[in-house]
């Protein structure tokens, strides 16, 4: 949404009744929320790079600039590329994304509170061709206007999950198995989908998905920065591990050596 809106849709925000509660994890800086805050140790790189930015409507050019996408997360309203409705982009990395110990990635979007949310589908590639989206449930009942709000309890597998400054955790193994053309251990592109909130658009057990709808400026979803949590060890990484290996096997073998002496 354009900026000139924010402080009219924060007033309603906070005047609008409280959301009843749903299954699923609650809103960042509460108990048993997943949300990684976009300077958390467990982050190891970011997107270095874009293709396929194909911009959806109502979007202002402005809000064009795809590269704003690339690098850390900064957790404001304007550093970021707008897809507008229905847009799309795809975020590429020096070093591929790996399935490792719990979430692997993170999707941060500039939602200014804990319920103006505008959300996206979320997909993998290892070949850049082939694209499997994560699984997803939007329990939103009914359409929520522009000034509206989303309860984050009530979404799960869904990029625009957490406001500002927090990103929504992706797990590669939730994807392992799902076709011999998809490399969980390598994945080289991520693609973030705008979903046009009006109910068109539907989670992966057929429900329609409820956001703000219809926005203006910078409609849809508005991306700031993909996190990777877990990246393949770059060549020279592992070439130095095994010297290191080598090195102390050769050192054990010397001092064991050493030890024996000459009756």
């Amino acid at each position: 949404m354009h900026p000139a809106g924010y402080v009219t849709c924060l007033i309603l925000a906070m005047t609008a009744a409280p959301c009843l509660a749903g299954p699923y994890a609650p809103a960042a800086g509460q108990p048993g929320t997943t949300a990684i805050a976009k300077n958390d140790a467990t982050i190891v790189g970011w997107a270095t790079g874009y293709q396929d930015y194909l911009i959806g409507a109502n979007v202002d050019a402005t809000w064009q600039t795809p590269s704003k996408a690339l690098g850390p997360a900064v957790g404001d309203s304007f550093d970021i590329v707008g897809l507008g409705n229905g847009g799309q982009i795809t975020l590429t990395f020096t070093q591929s994304i790996t399935n490792g110990p719990g979430n692997d990635f993170a999707v941060f979007e500039n939602g200014f509170s804990d319920t103006f949310l505008e959300l996206g589908y979320v997909e993998v590639s290892s070949n850049g061709t082939d694209f499997f989206r994560f699984a997803n449930d939007s329990l939103t009942a009914s359409p929520v206007n522009a000034f509206g709000s989303v309860d984050p309890t009530n979404l799960d597998g869904l990029a625009g999950k957490y406001r500002q400054g927090f990103g929504t955790p992706f797990d590669l193994a939730a994807l392992a198995g799902v076709s011999p053309l998809l490399d969980v251990g390598h994945i080289g592109y991520v693609r973030v989908l705008d979903i046009v909130g009006d109910g068109t658009y539907l989670d992966t057990s057929g429900n329609p998905i409820y956001d703000l709808y219809p926005t203006s400026g910078s409609g849809g979803f508005d991306l700031d920065a993909v996190a990777v949590i877990h990246a393949v060890p770059e060549p020279a990484s592992v070439v130095m591990l095994a010297v290191g290996l080598l090195t102390a096997l050769i050192a054990r073998r010397r001092r064991r050596r050493s030890s024996i002496r000459p009756i």
